[in-house]
């Protein structure tokens, strides 16, 4: 794929991304607190999330290792803290997970393709596809790098923390739904979703590159209408108790 092609696919994920964003309003995601048997035939949590996300690092490493580019200094940074979040993704975070909930087969398979087109979005452009004096060292040292850096780890950390305390936020053997108030989720009732956003905007700002554009816009599709739903969950089960919290973005949505 030349760097023309490769722009209109990254385009092309935009505006599917645009198509994402307005269903979700309409039809809610069904993983988690939004399953129904009209989802069909579902598998055990744990293994979907491995299954699901596990592609996007293989994919990233499958790149990585066939590129001349490799062993660049910024190019291994990128690579690193990317299989990094997908690393936990992937291969910690699910075996986190408590009880025994089930994910449908079609969330896991459209999680699957949509990884794969993903990590094949990043990768072809960071390890191919960039201008050759695009990345180099001097790119550490940018404000762009350093920013997005920063939001990058800022961003993971809040994630991680805020599946945190959803994990425990009940004790063994407890069914009764609680509503998560430490970390972020003082101010959004979806501090997680907060957490991946602030991420993949530092990525798309560190790499300063379409495909990190069109990540954070698919991230953002596919998290804030998800958010809106799990607000109004909330407002319905807890009422008052909600506040003045927002839904993702703490103090604007």
């Amino acid at each position: 794929m030349n760097l023309e092609q490769f722009n209109l696919f990254c385009l092309g994920m935009a505006v599917i991304a645009l198509f994402v964003f307005i269903a979700l309003y309409f039809v809610k995601a069904g993983y988690g607190i939004f399953r129904t048997q009209s989802w069909g035939l579902a598998i055990n949590n744990k293994v979907a999330w491995v299954l699901m996300e596990s592609p996007v690092f293989l994919m990233m490493l499958f790149l990585w290792l066939g590129s001349e580019r490799r062993f660049s200094p910024v190019i291994i940074v990128f690579f690193l803290l990317f299989q990094l979040h997908y690393f936990q993704r992937s291969f910690i975070f699910p075996f986190l997970l408590k009880g025994k909930s089930k994910m449908p087969l079609a969330i896991m398979c459209m999680g699957i393709i949509f990884n794969i087109l993903n990590g094949y979005m990043q990768g072809e452009w960071i390890f191919y596809l960039a201008p050759d004096n695009l990345y180099q060292n001097d790119w550490l040292h940018t404000p762009q790098f350093w920013i997005g850096a920063f939001l990058f780890m800022a961003g993971m950390i809040i994630n991680i923390q805020s599946d945190h305390v959803i994990r425990n936020l009940r004790k063994p053997g407890d069914t009764k739904h609680y509503l998560p108030s430490k970390g972020f989720y003082r101010y959004v009732t979806s501090a997680n979703y907060f957490g991946e956003l602030v991420e993949w905007a530092g990525w798309a700002i560190m790499t300063w590159s379409l495909p990190g554009a069109v990540f954070f816009w698919w991230t953002f599709a596919n998290l804030v209408p998800r958010a809106n739903a799990i607000w109004h969950r909330y407002r319905e089960e807890f009422g008052e108790e909600v506040g003045n919290r927002k839904r993702v973005i703490p103090f604007i949505y």
